[in-house]
């Protein structure tokens, strides 16, 4: 028998769409995917919005197949974070037209995660390999191996529906993602049989189907497992300062942070959490401990996080950290974490030692250094591992810091204020939540200006304060550490995954009869 012209037969025939309707539609997903992401928040979206795009692809050549990815991730990426342009208008300090320019074109760089996916389901699918299963591969692929200024995962868009979001303690946000995709393969392999006039693959459209309703019903179910374990759990009361300060020109932060934990203590905070940099004093590292004291911490009364800085001489120059430092009850240094990665163009300029006149085109950019350690700090016996701005949307780098650490409580601070009034600051909470889900943890986050809030182990918000207003609220927040299946596996799965995508992309199928 000939082999069948549908899912897993060699691509024989021309493209499923022309290039108009093809780019219509990768543009059409990509808007689809922003729909789903912080700011529209339509989760629903989240079970579709891959389809136009697995559609675009379909029978195309691989170039074109790249080029239908770009288009898809510019979209997405226009909308989602255009942000960009106000960002580097205000912080950055370039004229406008460039602003534009370097936001479009970062803009295009992102979606050359689309592009990677496109070019390498067109390439498995030349060489007789299924292409709803070899778009689930390179899909993740792309997640995993293209390097982004500002990571995000699709998986965000279901976090509207938390059972849907679950399954990341067992493979991370790769898996979550991957699980939400069989929807859209379902619908799309429905729309490919009526237009090719055949029969649709019952292979794609059942476990297209079953992919999302068993992620959905093992997140029911661990909901109610991971809520039970957490009303057994020790507990503290952790307060949270948001000072509400400017990005530049802080001398008032400390007063502010001082008199909101003052309230805080009073209110009976166990532990009070400031956000990063809510002091501007960077202290030299051989007197640190002397000078937080002397000038930040002596009074307090309660346990607290500050963010600060710490400058170390290294020959004949200064390496400055930003620094999270953590004091006890009396005052007194019990810890202190150093940031690991940096922000390039807020705390650094990519290649900016080699050309330091690019700092005199950028003057609100920092000049610092990564951090050496990811111990945890120890308050009354229960570790506590701190992360500092956007590491909390790094899910490799945070599984470290679990593996290492064994921490029973995750402490984020942040400045969002680089990014004005707009939905990036969102979009950074919801990212953030899901180091929650992997490693069933609490997140207590403490932003300068929004959005500061406390995740319970579930992913879902039990506290949260406005954005733009100077605030300080308690919540209650339990200490547990469990260990999950991702915390031990990480995302070894999807780094194997990965060369199966590229190997398919080379490797032709073995061919063979297929029955009816």
């Amino acid at each position: 028998m000939e082999e069948a012209a549908g899912e897993g037969a060699p691509a024989t025939k021309g493209p499923l769409f022309g290039p108009n309707a093809a780019c219509a539609l990768a543009a059409l997903g990509g808007l689809l995917y922003f729909v789903g992401m912080p700011g529209p928040s339509f989760w629903p979206a989240a079970f579709v919005a891959q389809a136009p795009f697995y559609l675009a692809l379909l029978r195309q050549p691989p170039r074109r197949a790249a080029l239908l990815g770009l288009l898809n991730g510019f979209t997405f990426s226009v909308t989602t974070f255009y942000w960009l342009y106000g960002t580097l208008r205000v912080f950055g300090g370039f004229p406008g037209v460039v602003c534009l320019l370097i936001m479009l074109l970062m803009c295009a760089y992102q979606g050359g995660r689309a592009a990677l996916t496109g070019w390498l389901t067109s390439r498995a699918e030349q060489r007789g390999w299924p292409p709803a299963a070899a778009f689930v591969l390179a899909f993740a692929t792309g997640e995993l191996l293209h390097p982004l200024l500002f990571p995000w995962y699709f998986a965000v868009t279901a976090l509207g529906a938390p059972w849907f979001v679950q399954a990341a303690d067992l493979g991370g946000v790769l898996l979550v993602g991957a699980l939400l995709l069989g929807s859209s393969l379902a619908l799309a392999e429905l729309v490919r049989a009526r237009r090719d006039g055949d029969r649709a693959s019952r292979a794609v459209v059942i476990a297209g189907l079953a992919a999302p309703l068993l992620s959905g019903a093992y997140g029911a179910l661990r909901i109610r497992q991971v809520q039970a374990a957490q009303a057994s759990a020790p507990w503290l009361n952790v307060g949270i300062a948001q000072g509400n300060l400017p990005l530049v020109g802080r001398s008032a932060g400390m007063a502010i942070h001082r008199r909101l934990t003052r309230r805080l203590r009073e209110e009976g905070a166990d532990l009070v959490v400031w956000s990063e940099g809510s002091v501007p004093d960077v202290f030299e590292e051989e007197t640190y401990r002397e000078d937080t004291f002397r000038h930040i911490s002596r009074g307090l009364g309660v346990p607290t996080f500050i963010g600060g800085g710490v400058k170390r001489r290294v020959g004949e120059r200064w390496r400055e950290f930003n620094t999270a430092i953590f004091t006890d009850a009396d005052g007194k240094v019990a810890g202190r974490y150093d940031k690991h990665f940096l922000l390039p163009f807020g705390e650094y300029i990519p290649f900016g030692d080699t050309f330091p006149s690019l700092y005199e085109q950028s003057p609100h950019t920092g000049k610092l250094s990564p951090g050496d350690s990811i111990d945890p700090v120890m308050l009354d016996g229960h570790p506590i591992t701190v992360i500092i701005c956007y590491e909390d949307i790094l899910p490799a780098f945070v599984n470290r810091a679990v593996r290492h650490g064994k921490p029973e409580l995750l402490v984020n601070m942040t400045i969002d204020t680089w990014f004005g009034d707009s939905i990036a600051p969102w979009e950074h909470l919801r990212l953030a939540q899901l180091r929650s889900v992997e490693h069933r943890r609490y997140l207590v986050r403490a932003t300068n200006s929004g959005v500061s809030a406390i995740v319970d182990a579930t992913g879902r918000i039990t506290k949260q304060a406005g954005m733009f207003a100077e605030e300080a609220f308690i919540g209650e927040v339990k200490l547990m550490a469990p260990t999950t299946v991702y915390e031990v596996i990480g995302d070894v799965p999807f780094w194997i995954g990965a060369v199966v995508s590229f190997a398919i992309a080379f490797f032709r199928r073995p061919r063979g009869r297929v029955a009816e």
